[in-house]
């Protein structure tokens, strides 16, 4: 106890002389009273802005998207792709294999199990545009551009700017960090690194409310009891304290841990309903998909021509994703570089772009064709996939074992959220610690009690009306909470490129 206590003294002084943290954890705080005591007015709030925001800027995180992509890849095949963050000859820090399980352990995490089934069928239930292509391969196709290259390059691009001012001009580890020679104003910079805070918190609490909603689904789903709200809240806690103990271990004995963890049970699940499949219709979509994404990549970033889905359903799915990438970017880029020490831009920007993205294109291939089938061999279809929050359950129910395998499911939900905060964690601690590669063991304990209170009022904001849930608040509130991160990025980026041409 002694030890706590000294910890606890040390918040309070931390409160006292840190700006940047008072200031955020005071906004935050605000927020989560708001919310918890006037909950419905407070969504009717969120989404009167939304639409605004829809209405004004929906486009905007189209072309944001794609001018990341073909960004990063200008980079990476220029000859500034050869810049190394770090020292000349030095070799990576941590292995291909432990790299790319952090990374997509952070970046994606509990998302391709929310969405592995529920998305790929309703695309293919509803088509986002008429096409020649069959049914199941543009529902891929479209699948995949919203998984794929673009959410990629949005953490791609944050990684390469924050390692660039890391490893090659030793900067702090913040995002003020990379524009501080250009704006020297020291409000204007603080006040971005609370902006980034907040984009980060709003993320990662939109990602904690939806992976306990699925458990609470799956919960559901696997035993006779009525799993509601309370369980819900209770899955919150308990992620978030298992996160905090990941993140007070440190990269290599908590994160690295479980992210490993993370990738080989992921693999194993992977490759159970693989064999358990028709392996040549799996690998045939899969080839076809990912080469007609390839071939309409362009105009299907820029909603051009007959790929216009419309503004109705841009909104729910595309405006919607862009934003949540966008809203990880700042924690998941910034965790990225800080275990990209070591490695050169072309081999960070190409990795980030094209393995996790491979990956997720056969993650959804294997899932997504199975369950065409399932329904083909059903005869009829009844909408069984349409819950997000149980749909890969009742999908296993159609394997052996399914028991185990959803039981499985279960516990990797919860490990996929545990890394997705303790990276969260980490990052906001090195934010609020003056830019600390390995920030104080205080600021995490801070951190991880404020994610978990902003959590909890976020699953209160998701069930404040009988008709919304926690997908629909999470929609609404990141469409806001990401358009002052999205115009910062065009910045950023501008003044990153101005600094590294010049050498």
């Amino acid at each position: 106890m002694p030890k706590l206590n000294s910890i606890v003294i040390e918040l309070l002084q931390l409160l006292k002389k840190n700006y940047l943290l008072s200031v955020s954890l005071g906004i935050l705080f605000l927020f989560s009273i708001i919310v918890l005591f006037a909950t419905e007015a407070s969504y009717d709030a969120i989404e009167s802005a939304s639409i605004w925001v829809r209405n004004y800027f929906g486009y905007f995180y189209l072309y944001l998207g794609l001018g990341c992509v073909l960004l990063l890849l200008t980079v990476a095949i220029s000859p500034l792709g050869r810049i190394r963050l770090g020292k000349k000859n030095q070799k990576p820090e941590h292995s291909l294999w432990a790299w790319t399980a952090m990374l997509y352990s952070a970046g994606m995490g509990a998302g391709i199990l929310l969405r592995a089934v529920q998305e790929p069928v309703f695309m293919f239930q509803n088509p986002p545009y008429p096409s020649e292509l069959k049914p199941e391969i543009l529902a891929l196709e479209f699948t995949f551009y919203q998984w794929g290259f673009t959410a990629w390059a949005f953490y791609g691009l944050f990684a390469m700017v924050v390692g660039y001012a890391l490893f090659v001009r030793k900067k702090r580890v913040l995002v003020s960090s990379a524009i501080e020679d250009t704006i020297p104003n020291t409000v204007a910079r603080k006040g971005i690194d609370v902006m980034t805070i907040l984009t980060t918190v709003f993320g990662l609490i939109a990602a904690i409310g939806l992976g306990t909603a699925q458990i609470n689904g799956g919960l559901n789903h696997l035993f006779p009891s009525s799993f509601g709200l309370g369980t819900t809240l209770l899955l919150a806690v308990l992620i978030s304290t298992i996160a905090f103990y990941s993140a007070w271990q440190g990269v290599d004995r908590g994160i690295k841990v479980i992210s490993k963890f993370n990738i080989v049970i992921t693999l194993l699940l992977l490759f159970f309903v693989f064999i358990s499949s028709d392996l040549g219709a799996i690998l045939s979509s899969l080839g076809s998909a990912t080469l007609q994404y390839i071939l309409d990549f362009i105009p299907m970033s820029l909603a051009w021509g007959k790929f216009d889905p419309g503004i109705a359903f841009l909104t729910d799915w595309t405006f919607y994703y862009w934003a949540f990438w966008l809203a990880w970017a700042p924690f998941t880029g910034i965790f990225i570089a800080r275990i990209s020490k070591g490695r050169t831009l072309r081999q960070l920007l190409l990795g980030v772009l094209i393995i996790p993205s491979l990956g997720t294109f056969f993650w959804f291939s294997v899932f997504g064709t199975s369950a065409f089938q399932v329904i083909e061999s059903w005869g009829t279809y009844a909408n069984e996939f349409g819950n997000v929050f149980s749909s890969i359950f009742v999908f296993f129910e159609n394997y052996p074992m399914a028991g185990l395998l959803n039981l499985t499911t279960v516990l990797l939900l919860i490990s996929f959220l545990v890394t997705s905060v303790d990276s969260a964690v980490f990052v906001l601690s090195m934010f609020t610690d003056r830019g600390k590669r390995t920030p104080r063991k205080s600021h995490r304990l801070l951190w991880s009690i404020c994610i978990l209170l902003a959590t909890l009022a976020l699953i209160l904001l998701g069930n404040a009306k009988p008709e919304i849930d926690v997908l629909v608040a999470v929609q609404k509130l990141l469409i806001i909470t990401s358009l002052p991160f999205a115009l910062f990025m065009v910045v950023m980026t501008g003044i990153f490129l101005k600094e590294v041409w010049k050498g």
